[in-house]
């Protein structure tokens, strides 16, 4: 999930338009490096049952190893963390016109081997109500 207008419009970061609350849904569960090989895992997400997204953990620019050796230079990193690597394509941005979300869409997000988990979006209401 992305705020598009902070992260392209307000001095745009990729980092602030994807860390607002609930914009980052995890699931069904979090397996550990011994129950999973973390490096040939299909991923998928679709809108509405449109197949939006369909991709490999293969894909990745770095592997899983350097990209931990490389955040663990400047971060600090504990057992449980997770760590966002990116996108595959098929994100709204990029379609012509775009595909952004909307309130009402059922987005259906998986893993191979993990599992897959549903999230129903709701307009932001201020004040949380």
């Amino acid at each position: 999930m992305s705020e598009r207008h902070w992260q392209l419009e307000r001095s745009g970061q990729w980092v602030k338009g994807k860390s607002f609350p609930t914009f980052n849904p995890i699931g069904p569960c979090i397996v550990t490096p011994d129950e999973i090989d973390g490096s040939n895992l299909r991923l998928w997400c679709s809108v509405d049952g449109e197949m939006r997204q369909d991709s490999n953990t293969n894909d990745l620019l770095f592997g899983i190893n350097h990209i931990i050796w490389y955040i663990s230079q400047f971060m600090e990193l504990h057992a449980g963390d997770i760590i966002n690597t990116g996108t595959p394509f098929g994100v709204g941005l990029g379609f012509k016109p775009p595909k952004y979300l909307r309130s009402g869409n059922v987005l259906r997000t998986g893993i191979e081997g993990i599992g897959e988990i549903q999230s129903n979006l709701v307009a932001y209401q201020k004040g949380g109500k």
